[in-house]
């Protein structure tokens, strides 16, 4: 009758962002609260629970749960300090338990702890001894430092980008805890770090050059000895000392096999490695490119303001390049502006207001944009999620019509990476002209199957796929595509359980 201990401290951040998150920015959940709401979601959590419900044998103990409402700045010490005792103090008080699946993202960082996750799992090694077996599920834009995988029996990672299967992703980290717990399988993990930042279509996985490392790792993860494979594509903008890209693989005691497998894996990703790095248009042209088009919607990629990448969400700078040109399509446009919201609420819907818009969170990059513009809608930004589920909060927010521009503007970042902040505030992107997207990719219904145009834009932001424009300090080097002419020799490290190392 396994006890199985459940828990989940998840953020992205981007170092490049001067505004750092807060405890406010997590939804914190606890015990049963944690258990009905990820019951009700498809994330990694929901899809775990989904495993172990089935199995009349287990024993479910919800520990703790802090979830990134959306993603940001290092994450203040003070929230960092609160969080990781709460979480620690979950873990201590919880009954005895056989098993632990905790799920992460793997790209959080504070100001002084630049691995938050390793420090975690490090801790509660020591909370709960060497023997109880941990599996950690990640996102594969995680970082995936030593210390991570010392600490846990074995490793899950997603498989798709853009991320469709956060539900399978728990699934397939839950049924390896019960086979380690069964005593049918021995993990042994191996990775092999890669000096690369990537970005860009290639590594769509259904589509891109990147897909066909990922597809090896599938096929390796449900071979005779496979347990979990996969990749670490990283976050460039967690600008971190282990930040680059890693293959690994987890198998059933075969430690030779592990090694090479993981180097297979490697090797195929940097066969293609140039590939994978985004063509970017600059504002200038974009504006030309909007202007002779005709028919049909165009998205303009605004990655460099990506709220789900970290970035702070109050770039102006598409809006502005297009009032210069004199663009006159109807245009909608996220931002995020909380003095820009109060003024509008205190007006009310029906109302006129000329307010600054833009630049209140990162003003080195971004100036503030006057506009005059009148209140169509005003909301608690309180939302479910399109994808999975998730219930989303955007604070106050109010839809804002300047001439022909439509801005939907929070009063705190949020997700961007489906359409779910503009429907749930009456926009339908498909009848405007032009939409300003703040994600690098979102699946393919969301925008790409009906747009008339994609434009990845060279604009600014703490996000920017333009990797060398952000000015990484901390992470290795020589890197690509920071640095010219870097070589690769593929160097796998093997990890065993009781934080053993080869």
């Amino acid at each position: 009758m396994p006890k199985i201990l459940v828990a989940e401290c998840k953020q992205e951040v981007s170092t490049f962002n001067p505004q750092h998150s807060n405890y406010g920015d997590f939804g914190i959940r606890k015990g049963d609260e944690l258990l009905q709401y990820h019951r009700s979601i498809r994330n990694e959590v929901g899809g775990a629970l989904s495993i172990f419900d089935a199995d009349s044998t287990v024993t479910i103990v919800p520990a703790y749960s802090a979830f990134f409402i959306t993603s940001g700045g290092p994450l203040e010490t003070s929230a960092w300090e609160r969080i990781s005792a709460e979480f620690l103090d979950a873990v201590r008080t919880a009954p005895s338990v056989d098993g632990v699946y905790f799920c992460m993202h793997g790209a959080m960082a504070t100001p002084e702890e630049l691995d938050p996750e390793g420090w975690l799992l490090r801790e509660t090694r020591k909370i709960l001894g060497e023997h109880i077996p941990i599996v950690v599920s990640l996102d594969l834009h995680g970082i995936l430092t030593d210390r991570m995988v010392e600490h846990t029996d074995a490793i899950v990672a997603y498989q798709t980008y853009p991320h469709i299967d956060f539900f399978e992703t728990g699934m397939r980290a839950a049924r390896l805890l019960l086979r380690i717990l069964a005593g049918e399988v021995r993990p042994v993990t191996a990775k092999v770090a890669i000096p690369a930042l990537v970005r860009g279509d290639e590594l769509i996985t259904a589509t891109g050059l990147f897909g066909e490392s990922i597809r090896l790792a599938q096929e390796i993860e449900t071979g005779p000895f496979g347990l979990s494979a996969g990749m670490f594509i990283g976050n460039p903008f967690t600008d971190v000392p282990a930040l680059q890209t890693y293959s690994f693989v987890v198998t059933d005691g075969d430690p030779a096999l592990a090694q090479s497998a993981a180097v297979r894996i490697a090797k195929s990703f940097w066969a293609n490695h140039h590939a994978m790095q985004v063509p970017l248009v600059s504002l200038q042209e974009m504006a030309r490119l909007v202007l002779d088009h005709k028919h049909g919607t165009i998205a303009l990629i605004d990655a460099a303001d990506a709220t789900s990448s970290g970035a702070s969400g109050d770039s102006n700078a598409i809006v502005r390049e297009l009032i210069a040109h004199a663009y006159k399509g109807r245009t909608l446009v996220p931002i995020v502006d909380a003095p820009a919201v109060q003024v509008a609420f205190r007006a009310g819907v029906g109302a006129t207001i000329s307010v600054n818009l833009g630049g209140t969170l990162d003003p080195a990059r971004f100036q503030p944009l006057p506009v005059q513009a009148q209140i169509r809608l005003l909301s608690d930004g309180h939302f479910q999620s399109e994808s999975f589920g998730e219930i989303w909060e955007a604070g106050p927010t109010a839809v804002l019509e300047s001439e022909n521009f439509t801005f939907v503007v929070s009063s705190r970042a949020v997700n961007l990476y489906d359409r779910s902040f503009f429907f749930s505030h009456g926009q339908n992107p498909q009848v405007f002209d032009a939409v300003v997207v703040k994600s690098p990719h979102c699946q393919k219904h969301m925008y790409a199957d009906w747009c008339a145009g994609m434009i990845n834009v060279d604009a600014p932001g703490s996000s920017s796929a333009n990797l060398p424009y952000l000015g990484h300090s901390k992470c290795p080097r020589p890197m690509f595509p920071l640095d010219e002419a870097v070589s690769f020799n593929p160097a796998p490290q093997l990890f065993m359980r009781q934080g053993e190392t080869k």
